[in-house]
């Protein structure tokens, strides 16, 4: 028996029917494989830089741009011999033979992408597992395969770790994770959280509705791990997820579509409220001496997914209009307090989105204009107290975005596509979570 009875159908990014008559507790990370799978992969894939080892190697820049070894160079055809090294890795990297190791040759050898196996993670505390096993496995590798000598071993190791253990991450190393170190987690389960919206941006090739739904994902796994979706919380974010993230019954996919042409953050409004209404989540309640008509709904939770799939349409509207990520602040407010002079009833997140708005405009505007909102994630400061739901909306906004902020995708993220976003769970979450059901 379903544990709630709100069934949705799933929709893809191009309005496609995917999964008809689908109970939420379907799509909840602890249960559906497609979004656990993600989830596992995360934690689990570490991309290696092998082109860019040979050329630290070789020009003795490591640990970061302003770094160099001078007088110090040893040629090694790391790309050249990609297969004997990732051979090595495998060997040290596996527990027993057959297990889940898996190494994915990226770019003719210029990266590896491994999959570190589970039995590394379930001994371990936390995700550090498949970095540092990768990282070491990949130096002793190159040590074997080069014959390098006792002291040279620690100019290869600084070479792979970056500036790894004089800063706590591995600065400037060639072993790259989607998640950051546990250190930076500035709160308990913020650790998928923590991840940029230009990752996500990238490792959905620019995709703005999947990409959305990869964020939603890390997002509302991450609700869960924190302890926000416990007892009647956990309908309110599994809602959020569903209508917002994965596209549920096509609201935000009709939405863009019905607005796109011509439409403004005021249409999306129109536009939504009238779904609303059709679909009995609100109704016309007590009207005003002004005339004013006070909207009301028997189900918040309902509502509060509405809304917030409103806002991502709203979003991709605006932002896609202009092709500019920077307005995504302003959507995020204006959308929402439009929606809310217009109904009478709270806006997406019961108003915390409108809150992130405020702070988020200042911080990507102003002291910190440089900043933009690729390099956001949902453990800042500023963005992380929307439960899961302004993070989608950034990730969008700047997949639609042509080149406005000072730091782009492109210019932070290209690894995560080239590598991450070979993967169908990442380049696809939509069509995952829907297979996992």
């Amino acid at each position: 028996m379903a544990k709630y009875k709100d069934a949705i159908d799933l929709y893809d990014d191009e309005g496609k029917l995917l999964k008809s008559n689908v109970t939420i507790d379907k799509i909840s990370p602890l249960v559906n494989k497609g979004a656990a799978g993600i989830i596992d992969l995360t934690k689990r894939t570490v991309a290696v830089n092998l082109a860019g080892i040979e050329e630290a190697l070789k020009t003795g820049k490591m640990g970061g741009k302003s770094n160099q070894i001078l007088g110090r160079s040893m040629n090694c055809s790391v790309v050249k011999d990609c297969d004997a090294i990732s051979a090595k890795i495998k060997d040290m990297v596996q527990v027993t033979d057959g297990d889940n190791t898996k190494i994915t040759k990226i770019g003719g050898g210029k990266m590896l992408l491994v999959e570190v196996p589970s039995a590394r993670l379930d001994a371990a505390a936390t995700y550090d597992a498949a970095s540092t096993s990768v990282a070491a496995a990949t130096t002793y590798a190159l040590i074997d395969q080069y014959k390098v000598g006792m002291f040279d071993g620690s100019y290869v190791k600084s070479a792979v770790w970056g500036t790894y253990p004089q800063t706590m991450d591995m600065q400037g190393g060639n072993v790259v994770s989607i998640l950051s170190i546990p250190q930076n987690n500035e709160g308990l389960g913020y650790a998928l959280r923590n991840i940029p919206a230009n990752h996500a941006v990238m490792m959905t090739h620019r995709n703005a509705m999947q990409g959305a739904a990869l964020c939603a994902t890390f997002e509302q796994a991450g609700e869960f791990e924190m302890g926000a979706a416990i007892g009647p919380f956990e309908r309110a974010q599994l809602l959020l997820y569903a209508y917002q993230g994965l596209n549920a019954n096509n609201i935000v996919y009709s939405l863009v579509k019905e607005n796109g042409k011509t439409g403004t953050i005021g249409t999306v409004v129109q536009s939504l409220v009238e779904r609303a209404i059709e679909d009995k989540v609100i109704k016309a309640g007590k009207k005003g001496k002004s005339g004013y008509i006070f909207y009301e709904t028997k189900d918040p939770m309902m509502w509060n997914a509405y809304a917030s799939a409103g806002t991502l349409a709203a979003t991709m509207v605006n932002c896609g209009a202009g092709r500019f990520a920077q307005a995504v602040s302003a959507t995020l407010l204006y959308f929402n307090d439009l929606l809310e002079h217009e109904t009478g009833l709270p806006g997406s997140d019961f108003g915390r989105a409108m809150g992130v708005a405020v702070g988020f405009s200042f911080f990507s505007h102003s002291i910190y204009g440089g900043g933009g909102p690729g390099g956001f994630n949902g453990n800042h400061v500023v963005t992380r107290h929307a439960a899961g739901v302004g993070m989608p909306c950034i990730v969008a906004a700047c997949a639609l975005d042509a080149g406005t902020q000072m730091f782009g995708p492109e210019a932070t993220s290209k690894v995560y596509q080239d590598t991450f976003g070979q993967l169908d769970a990442f380049k696809k979450p939509i069509q995952a979570i829907a297979k996992g059901v």
